[in-house]
């Protein structure tokens, strides 16, 4: 399988723009009209994201196979969807017309071969994570809204509380349903470690045209009934009681699943008595968007392991802390700590270039390796946006 020839191929396919998603779609459709239902009923956003996704995710199957955790996590959470063999049958053939079309001459039989075989890859992973989780855990959860908080303009605090057993470790994301979008499942990620009553809070940023998120925090109501897939990720997870020190470094509502992991640390601190060193610096446009500021800050007073950081870029008046948190992340010590980072495309990539650039190794920075596409790196990274998943 040459993994250089799929990626070419794939690049030459993406120039083609949004006429890539139209014919796969048109072909799935047409081809298999009865997994039209399985599809929110429009289909703007929704097509542009999820081809490219799979196109990136089989190109870069080179670097999959090396750690497939996350697709495994991804083929159980696509249960949510009814999701069997025959649809990846489905979706391949579709994907494969749609590589023939674009491509022309250059689809040739060897390259064809390379992406059979790279696909082939994909769908075992995802197949059989689904099947060996089947008797364990449901295909979704359902969960009742407990709690809605407009805490800005923009974004809403929201806690559901599942109604069976819903494990995740801190660091992870869940993907929601709600009520008044049906079939548009978004990312988003617990703000709490695992809890004894099992509730889970979520901090929902309000996208400028996201169908989801402006739903949600215009409509969401206390009683209503929301859907939850299952857990994903855990490149920003950490094991319990691992003693190395970390920097945090979040945009925005990138601070959600930083602030599980913190949650995680203070009951180790709390039983134990030892915690790493950590150092969180959160990122924000405007003063006001430090929606977390009284909690951290207490923290920070209160926990001697534990310092807190607030970084403000764009308001000139601010008296604090100014620039992009990436930047500043990148003039703290850095030796002997492992960094989290977590917030949209751009920031993530401008933190991690700023940190290599100051000398942190690149298997220091934990990041969703499938979440973002940092600088020049050429990888499957770019597959799911995290900025695509909160609209």
């Amino acid at each position: 399988m040459d993994s250089i020839a799929l990626q070419r191929s794939w690049d030459r396919v993406t120039k083609h723009g949004h006429a890539v998603p139209l014919y796969f779609y048109s072909h799935v459709f047409v081809s298999h009209p009865e997994v039209r239902s399985m599809f929110p009923l429009s289909m703007s956003g929704q097509r542009d994201k999820f081809v490219s996704a799979l196109g990136r995710v089989v190109s870069h199957v080179d670097q999959i196979e090396q750690d497939a955790t996350f697709l495994a996590h991804l083929g159980r959470d696509h249960r949510k969807y009814a999701v069997i063999t025959e649809h990846y049958n489905a979706v391949g053939a579709s994907l494969f017309a749609t590589l023939k079309h674009f491509l022309g001459d250059d689809w040739t039989e060897e390259l064809a071969a390379d992406w059979a075989e790279a696909y082939q890859v994909i769908a075992r992973i995802m197949v059989e994570a689904a099947d060996t989780s089947t008797e364990s855990t449901p295909d979704w959860w359902e969960a009742d809204v407990v709690s809605v908080e407009r805490k800005m303009m923009d974004l809403t605090l929201v806690r559901v509380q599942p109604r069976r057993e819903l494990a995740y470790v801190p660091g992870q994301s869940l993907s929601m349903e709600i009520p008044e979008r049906p079939r548009l499942w978004r990312y988003f990620s617990p703000a709490n470690a695992p809890r004894e009553d099992g509730s889970i809070d979520l901090h929902v940023q309000k996208i400028d045209g996201g169908q989801v998120s402006s739903a949600l925090v215009r409509s969401l109501k206390v009683g209503d009934e929301v859907k939850l897939g299952a857990p994903v990720g855990d490149r920003l997870t950490r094991k319990p009681q691992d003693p190395t020190d970390l920097l945090m470094v979040a945009g925005g509502t990138g601070l959600a699943p930083l602030r599980a992991v913190l949650e995680q640390i203070d009951r180790e601190w709390q039983r134990y008595g030892a915690a790493p060193r950590v150092h969180l610096l959160h990122g924000v446009r405007m003063p006001w968007h430090l929606y977390d500021r009284p909690l951290l800050r207490d923290l920070a007073r209160s926990r001697p392991w534990f310092d807190y950081t607030e970084v403000v870029s764009d308001d000139t008046s601010y008296p604090g802390t100014r620039g992009k948190v990436g930047t500043h992340a990148a003039r703290q010590h850095l030796g002997g700590r492992t960094a989290m980072v977590c917030g949209g495309p751009q920031m993530v990539a401008h933190t991690l270039e700023q940190l290599t650039a100051a000398g942190m190794a690149p298997e220091d920075i934990k990041y969703e390796h499938f979440y973002y596409a940092a600088g020049s790196e050429n990888s499957a990274e770019a597959a799911l946006s995290r900025s695509g998943d909160n609209k």
